[in-house]
């Protein structure tokens, strides 16, 4: 059996809709000679009589208003998934980069950052050193460099600080090997400061920094993370206060030409006022009266998953 196509159903509706064929040629641009060739040949595919043809028009048989019915609700749904498709398409795309740290924050805020009735796409990117953003658009970046070339705007956000951690396994004082990150992805001071520093006691490494605080936790030994991290786990213990000259501000750059695009402000407002909320929690300041963290922890428990 011939399969019958989905124009040819689409143009019977037409005919049906306009009672003949110059309502359907006028509607569709097609001449009425070729509708009525292709009426006829619909006809004779479905092997039924779908019009009762006279000088007066198109008239349809009862076939006909069965097929009509059917097609209908095939026009329908084909109009709904059109519509459905096209608005996904059309929505626009706001990336947010940041390196594996900042990443896994704001991935447990996405929901601050776009709420579900924002007109926009949010796409999560990790940034790595050698990414160039001087000619990618639609980015919201977050740096912890001023970049000083390419066109972008660029405004300073809040402090990142970095701490010693240790698993809150082991007793205050025990003499733990060190785990840092590996030599041939880090790039920072913070990556490269157990390496410098501790070098001989370094018996665990890795080249995925997302893994450093289940290492740590595992009891493998203690390393340094950006306080934002290390004081949300609760598996984790930090040693003192954050280390010194480690410290750096954090950046937010978008390109110039973006920055006025109103779902590139919106986010850009949003990731502000999130950096603003948790200023504290970034610069490794403990809250009053609680040097665990614990009311940090319950605000950002989701980040725990590494640790718990």
């Amino acid at each position: 059996m011939k399969e019958v196509g989905w124009d040819d159903l689409r143009l019977f509706l037409h005919v049906a809709s306009q009672g003949g064929l110059a309502g359907a040629a006028a509607l569709t641009g097609i001449s009425a000679p070729t509708i009525g060739r292709r009426m006829l040949a619909l006809e004779r595919t479905m092997g039924r009589a779908l019009f009762t043809r006279s000088q007066q028009g198109y008239r349809l048989a009862p076939d006909g208003e069965i097929l009509l019915d059917r097609v209908r609700t095939m026009h329908m749904t084909v109009s709904d998934i059109t519509r459905w498709h096209g608005e996904a398409f059309t929505l626009p795309i706001v990336k947010i980069a940041g390196h594996a740290w900042l990443a896994s924050f704001l991935a447990a805020q996405s929901t601050t950052l776009r709420g579900p009735a924002d007109a926009f796409r949010i796409c999560s990117q990790r940034l790595s050193a050698a990414d160039d953003l001087t000619f990618q658009r639609g980015v919201t970046a977050l740096l912890p460099v001023k970049p000083e070339t390419g066109n972008f705007a660029i405004r300073k956000t809040v402090d990142v600080a970095y701490a010693i951690y240790r698993p809150a396994s082991a007793p205050a004082g025990s003499n733990l090997p060190w785990i840092s990150i590996g030599t041939e992805i880090a790039t920072s001071a913070p990556e490269k400061w157990v390496f410098h520093n501790h070098e001989p006691q370094i018996h665990t490494w890795t080249n995925a920094p997302e893994l450093l605080p289940d290492l740590i936790a595992s009891g493998a030994g203690r390393g340094v993370l950006p306080t934002f991290i290390g004081d949300t786990l609760p598996k984790l213990v930090r040693e003192g206060e954050p280390i010194e000259g480690l410290t750096h501000p954090l950046w937010l750059a978008v390109n110039d030409d973006d920055r006025n695009r109103p779902e590139i402000r919106l986010v850009m407002d949003r990731l502000l006022a999130l950096l603003k909320e948790n200023e504290d929690l970034f610069a490794g300041r403990h809250i009053a009266g609680r040097g665990d963290h614990s009311s940090a922890r319950a605000r950002h428990r989701s980040l725990a998953g590494h640790a718990d």
